[in-house]
């Protein structure tokens, strides 16, 4: 059965001036256009190809790759401003509708939403805001430290709301982050701590020494790249250390203990030197 909204491994059956049909099964042929279609396909080839639907609600089939598929979120431009809805760029020929009902805010052209895609009662591919009735609401199984993809949803008076995996919120603490972030930036994160409520505390820095690897090795690039003598020490102000590897002071006095310890550079009141 063709699964709409995702990658499908069709077998070419016919080939006509404007591309090529492709055996959908109970579905019918659906049509690969010329556009897309791989040169010198042949009938009885495999084609990997995602399917959905025309402005003429057809099933139609592509090569090419959406920024999203069905049940994944995605933050997505917004191309146009209509009567039923926002249409939005996924990277397809026919742009993504966002219907109004589905609007948490007011939208503007060239402003970008981060939504949920759906099926709806049409089986149309649509876009939704309203993020909550998608996130699983089972607990999540993750472990302290546990590496995970995020995506930042929201910015509240504690920090920011993430999405974890793509199916659970997390919570990134103001105070513990030491970077910019954008609504719908995509990062690595770690799980902080997983509460009894289910709630999800994140970091984006990896923990105790596996952190301090990490901004050690930031420490060494800028060393080697300034000729091995930088004038900072672990007395210099947290603003300047944070402007310099994105960490607070204490990760950075971490780190540089440790290279210290390892004779790989020497600290002294003109700053830290490579040895």
């Amino acid at each position: 059965m063709i699964e709409i909204g995702r990658f499908n491994k069709l077998k070419v059956v016919k080939k006509v001036e404007f591309g090529v049909f492709l055996d959908g099964e109970e579905d019918g042929e659906i049509l690969l256009p010329h556009r897309s279609a791989p040169e010198n396909c042949e009938v009885g080839d495999e084609l990997e190809v995602f399917i959905y639907r025309d402005s003429e609600d057809r099933l139609v089939a592509t090569t090419e790759i959406p920024f999203a598929q069905l049940g994944e979120f995605a933050n997505l431009r917004v191309k146009a401003l209509e009567k039923v809805g926002a249409f939005l760029d996924w990277g397809l020929p026919k742009d993504l509708l966002l219907p109004f009902s589905e609007q948490t805010r007011e939208l503007r052209i060239g402003q970008y939403a981060l939504v949920f895609l759906y099926l709806d009662k049409s089986d149309r591919i649509c876009g939704s805001m309203r993020l909550d009735r998608y996130i699983d609401k089972t607990p999540g199984n993750y472990e302290a430290e546990q590496e995970v993809d995020l995506i930042v949803a929201a910015r509240t008076d504690l920090g920011f709301k993430a999405l974890v995996n793509g199916r659970h919120w997390g919570m990134l603490y103001s105070n513990e982050v030491f970077t910019s972030l954008e609504i719908g930036q995509r990062t690595k994160g770690y799980i902080k701590s997983v509460r009894p409520d289910g709630k999800i505390d994140l970091s984006l820095q990896k923990f105790g020494h596996k952190g301090s690897d990490d901004i050690g090795e930031k420490i060494l690039a800028l060393l080697k790249a300034r000729g091995g003598h930088l004038e900072i020490n672990d007395k210099t102000a947290a603003d300047t250390i944070y402007q310099l590897f994105g960490v607070s002071k204490k990760k950075f006095k971490m780190a540089l203990g440790g290279l210290y310890k390892k004779r790989i550079v020497t600290i002294d009141d003109s700053g830290i030197r490579l040895n």
